[in-house]
């Protein structure tokens, strides 16, 4: 059985064809754990559980390791902290378990492993101080910085110029940065913000240095495929790139996939706008976490998802009739069973 995939880096759908059929690795960008998951968060939860299903079916299961992270340690956390006076170990744990809770109603599987970005900071310094070394980063003023004209190729990914990577990074135009582009792999904590010791002093890591980091240790330098939504593409997982290969000196992945987003009335669905409702909302509603599932499966993967809640219902009043037709068939197995076994 040939998979295909359609592959963001080369912009077209290519064959799948892992690089050891017998350990495939896929890495999926999780959740940042401030607050529940709202249901374009769901999205991609649902759509790489099912390609990794897919892939389990096709090469065993024993042949497949998925990952997605846990992002443990970012400025929105730090953010939700500070304006409700909960503790950030608190607020990490209660949203990491409603998370858990949430996707498990949406009958997707845990991954193979879920690592948490608090648990790979030496890691992250060590890569870090390597992008120094290559002459790929530099440290000003407590922060390491990823010099972009460092790397020829960079942009390959989302294909955006000079002037849209900047606009679209909503980049902070810093006295300390040799160019405007420039992003940070590492900077300086204050006392009211978590914070580890490095060798440019306290701070913790940049949110794109994070994935690189986990991905490494848990799939190893170059791996088979990268998952997330398509609003990840730019900057996170272009400067994913940026920093892994220049680090590694190696490919880093060979087949992007990005799953289109949620929108409500063609806007997409995001907790800035406030357009949003939460897949909790959705179930303490009564609108169950399959119908759900089967809503956000309803279209192909890529491509933009109207969900509204009276979809959702729609949808499980087709799963009713559906499971009504099974019990009808399973009635009409058994009474056959029954009379064969008269004879």
């Amino acid at each position: 059985m040939t998979i295909k995939v359609h592959n963001t880096l080369a912009r077209e759908k290519q064959d799948f064809e892992p690089i050891d059929p017998k350990n495939v690795r896929m890495y999926v960008c999780g959740p940042t754990v401030y607050d529940l998951a709202h249901v374009g968060n769901a999205r991609p939860v649902v759509v790489f559980d099912t390609f990794a299903r897919l892939l389990r079916y096709v090469y065993g299961a024993e042949h497949v390791t998925y990952v997605r992270n846990i992002t443990d340690v970012e400025d929105k956390i730090i953010e939700a902290s500070l304006k409700s006076g909960e503790p950030i170990e608190s607020i990490t744990k209660r949203t990491t378990q409603a998370y858990h809770d949430d996707m498990a109603a949406l009958g997707a599987l845990p991954p193979d492993i879920e690592p948490r970005a608090t648990d790979h900071i030496q890691e992250m310094i060590d890569m870090s101080a390597k992008l120094i070394e290559k002459g790929h980063a530099y440290e000003a003023e407590g922060h390491v910085l990823f010099s972009v004209k460092s790397m020829a190729d960079y942009g390959e990914l989302s294909g955006r110029n000079r002037e849209d990577m900047i606009a679209g990074a909503r980049v902070e135009v810093a006295p300390y940065k040799k160019d405007p582009a420039d992003f940070v792999l590492w900077k300086p904590s204050n006392d009211e913000q978590p914070g580890w010791e490095s060798p440019w002093g306290k701070g913790r890591p940049g949110w794109h240095i994070e994935c690189s980091a986990m991905s490494r240790v848990h799939l190893g330098e170059t791996f088979d495929v990268h998952g997330g939504g398509l609003d990840l593409t730019f900057p996170h997982h272009e400067n994913e790139i940026a920093q892994s290969k220049c680090c590694n000196e190696k490919p880093y992945v060979n087949y992007w996939m990005h799953n289109g987003y949620v929108v409500v009335n063609g806007e997409k669905m995001s907790k800035s706008l406030g357009n949003f409702f939460t897949v909790r909302q959705l179930l303490d509603e009564g609108l169950n976490g399959e119908a759900l599932r089967l809503t956000l499966l309803s279209g192909h993967y890529r491509q933009p998802l109207d969900i509204t809640r009276e979809k959702v219902a729609e949808f499980k009043v087709q799963l009713d009739r559906f499971y009504g037709a099974l019990q009808a068939v399973e009635k009409i197995e058994a009474s056959t069973e029954e009379a064969s076994d008269a004879f």
